[in-house]
């Protein structure tokens, strides 16, 4: 038998285990971090936003923004109605650039895949979220809230990875005191996740609570789910030993 007999099959079966490695391998690793919401197709109800209305806030921020350009590298508050309802926020923190980009109703998830028209064209310094009550009133469970919180990290850390994040806690509402255990178990896990990841996590989850541990309502307003001037009040001595 000839040198070239034996050097054609061997150099097959080399090829075939090498193919037969291939395909054993494990698939690459599906990330959590959706595409940015300028690529084209309207996002996913509810995998990728929860609601598809938010798109008229978007076009809000961008006329705000045409009329008056915000600084770059400022401070960004994003999140749900109660970052949008917090009207003293540039005057609660004098000499901080501050952004308001707060949608209220929003979860977690709507802020990630709107980050690149609510966060990112700004180049903040640093990112203030708070999200993940409308989250677990809605039905998501604390797990869930873990991976979206998760998820907004990695977007922000895409774009612009040297800015600072800060997730502020879920607050203890009245009307929603059923779900304080469910907040409680949410909070633990983003704090974990947090310590993890290198975010700040700033809790006003305690300091709203009543001697009973019970949420305060004297902090809200009618509708024991929006705050009132001492709610904020509260917040606004909590947060600021955060903003950079």
């Amino acid at each position: 038998m000839s040198l070239r007999t034996l050097v054609r099959p061997a150099v097959f079966g080399g090829a075939l285990l090498a193919l037969l490695a291939a395909c054993a391998g494990h698939p690459p690793a599906k990330t959590s971090v959706p595409a940015p919401a300028s690529a084209g197709a309207a996002p996913r109800v509810p995998e990728q936003v929860s609601n598809a209305a938010w798109d008229t806030d978007m076009r809000r921020f961008a006329a705000e923004d045409a009329q008056s350009p915000p600084p770059r590298g400022g401070v960004v508050f994003t999140g749900s109605s109660s970052i949008r309802l917090w009207e003293t926020l540039a005057q609660d923190f004098p000499g901080v650039p501050v952004i308001n980009r707060g949608f209220g109703g929003s979860e977690l998830r709507d802020s990630t895949w709107y980050a690149d028209r609510t966060i990112v064209p700004y180049a903040p310094r640093q990112i203030l979220i708070y999200a993940g009550d409308n989250d677990i009133h809605s039905g998501r469970s604390p797990q869930q809230v873990r991976a979206d919180f998760i998820a907004f990290v990695e977007r922000v850390r895409r774009d612009l990875p040297q800015a600072k994040i800060a997730y502020i806690s879920t607050k203890p509402s009245p009307s929603r005191a059923h779900l304080l255990p469910a907040q409680r178990e949410a909070n633990a896990l983003v704090q974990a996740e947090a310590r993890r990841l290198g975010v700040d996590y700033i809790d006003i989850f305690t300091p709203m609570l009543d001697a009973r541990g019970q949420p305060d309502e004297s902090l809200f307003v009618e509708d024991r789910l929006h705050m009132n001037a001492a709610g904020y009040a509260i917040w606004k001595r909590v947060i600021a030993p955060y903003l950079q």
